[in-house]
């Protein structure tokens, strides 16, 4: 594949913010729609990087003009937003294009929270309708779907557990919290993505990634502990109590998106076999390990 232009949606996302210094590094001129241009350590500030508007693009898609064709996409704002961006997409004749998606399409479709089973659903959605979409017109397409993203601090798993500890220096669990987990890394998520890219057999496909760990729920939150320099209190809570502390903390914006449906995963396994990315692309992930970079400031 010769190296030329390449587009990303969701550019300042935690992935996006790992996959562009990937590009560049491999010598692609890359498009990048963001809500706003930003300065960040992660994101090298070159020329090999045009940085274009999305509300522009939302506005008017069919008079958003290049001067070349962009063929080839990574989409990794929500899947569900996809459909509004085909016919500019369509304009580009595009040949390939990646996609995030999420294994909350298995875990959340079953919650009892409905916001959840919502998300779930839009996920189910989102994924019909690139594959539709993109057989009518001949686009090869990939679809990933990452388990827990974690990472440099700016996630909203591991760091809304870091944040938790440091605000109130311990940790509720419902039961033993032996639920399984297989958190992966921005950076493996990233890499996975370019590796799908690159890959002349994989075409039309839906890939699982995960960790290379599993890890039960109340271990990964002690490793949580240990990186934060703090020695792990985990404190068993009753159902009703979770109940009742969730209802009095909704009101607070930090905490309006937690739901008594997250507390019952935790003993429950989320597990997800990657072997076929791992055959088909060469998708290496690592175990889950925490550097300081990792935990949010």
């Amino acid at each position: 594949m010769v190296n030329q232009s390449i587009g990303v949606f969701g550019a300042t996302s935690l992935v996006g913010k790992r996959l562009l210094p990937l590009l560049i590094q491999n010598g692609w001129e890359v498009t990048a729609f963001s809500r706003q241009k930003i300065d960040s350590e992660f994101i090298p500030t070159t020329s090999a990087i045009k940085w274009c508007s999305l509300e522009s693009l939302r506005e008017n898609q069919l008079n958003f003009n290049f001067d070349q064709k962009i063929p080839y996409w990574f989409y990794l704002a929500p899947i569900w937003t996809l459909p509004a961006y085909f016919d500019f997409l369509s304009k580009q004749m595009v040949k390939k294009i990646i996609v995030l998606s999420s294994t909350s399409i298995f875990t959340k479709v079953t919650s009892s929270d409905t916001s959840e089973i919502k998300i779930a659903k839009k996920l189910e959605e989102g994924e019909a309708n690139l594959r539709n979409w993109a057989e009518r017109h001949e686009i090869n397409w990939i679809i990933l779907r990452p388990t827990l993203i974690y990472g440099y601090g700016q996630d909203r798993n591991v760091c809304e557990i870091a944040r938790f500890i440091q605000r109130f220096h311990f940790f509720p669990l419902l039961g033993n919290a032996n639920g399984l987990r297989q958190p992966i890394h921005a950076d493996d998520v990233a890499a996975a993505c370019y590796a799908a890219f690159l890959s002349q057999q994989v075409t039309n496909r839906v890939y699982n990634i995960s960790g290379n760990e599993l890890i039960a729920y109340r271990d990964m939150v002690e490793r949580i502990f240990v990186a934060l320099d703090k020695s792990p209190i985990l404190l068993k809570i009753p159902y009703w109590f979770f109940q009742l502390a969730i209802k009095l903390l909704k009101p607070f914006p930090r905490y309006s998106k937690w739901s008594i449906a997250m507390v019952e995963r935790m003993g429950r396994d989320l597990v997800f076999d990657h072997s076929e990315a791992s055959r088909d692309f060469g998708f290496m992930p690592r175990a889950f390990k925490l550097g300081k970079e990792d935990i949010p400031l």
